[in-house]
């Protein structure tokens, strides 16, 4: 089974990063799971979001507290929240920020990954939409879900123009993390 635990601000999508997650992996054809895990329900506060890919029927439902992917939608969280916290040996970190990801102390055997998703929300969306470039990086990164799985999942969630740049946005990602 492979979990997956995303760490945002409240409004910037990390709930619905994990359903987006989810709802790809069911259209490849496996068992999933997404569920939020809230403090404070306030934009900006720290939220955290879980998603869950399994071949078989997932019986477990607890948080997840040691993942095989971490995606940090915000940068800013790293140090105020522990991000790497149950990070193991394998694990992988995907970070949206402008640094490289030699600039990050990660726990030994962890693999960090960066990509400037906030330049590119703004660049193909007009806005810091971030979640969506994220997913495609993560699809990329991890093999779990086929990019056009993932496309259509965002097609569903997201009608017309919104959905079109939320597409392409994956496919930025993609591309950059496949690379």
């Amino acid at each position: 089974m492979a979990e997956i635990r995303i760490h945002g601000r409240g409004g910037q999508g990390s709930v619905t990063a994990a359903e987006l997650i989810a709802v790809a992996a069911f259209y490849g054809g496996k068992a999933s799971q997404a569920f939020p895990n809230f403090g404070v329900e306030r934009r900006g506060a720290p939220v955290t979001a879980y998603a869950r890919i399994e071949d078989k029927y997932i019986r477990l439902r607890s948080q997840i507290t040691e993942p095989d992917f971490i995606i940090v939608q915000d940068a800013s969280l790293v140090g105020g929240v522990d991000v790497f916290a149950g990070a193991k040996k394998g694990t992988v970190v995907l970070i949206n920020t402008e640094k490289e990801a030699k600039d990050f102390v990660a726990p030994k055997g962890v693999e960090v990954k960066t990509i400037k998703a906030t330049e590119l929300g703004m660049e193909i969306i007009g806005k810091p939409i971030i979640n969506t470039i994220l997913l495609g990086a993560f699809a990329a990164m991890s093999g779990l879900i086929t990019i056009e799985a993932m496309e259509r999942a965002i097609k569903e969630r997201f009608a017309g123009e919104i959905g079109e740049k939320n597409v392409e946005a994956a496919k930025r990602g993609f591309e950059l993390i496949k690379k």
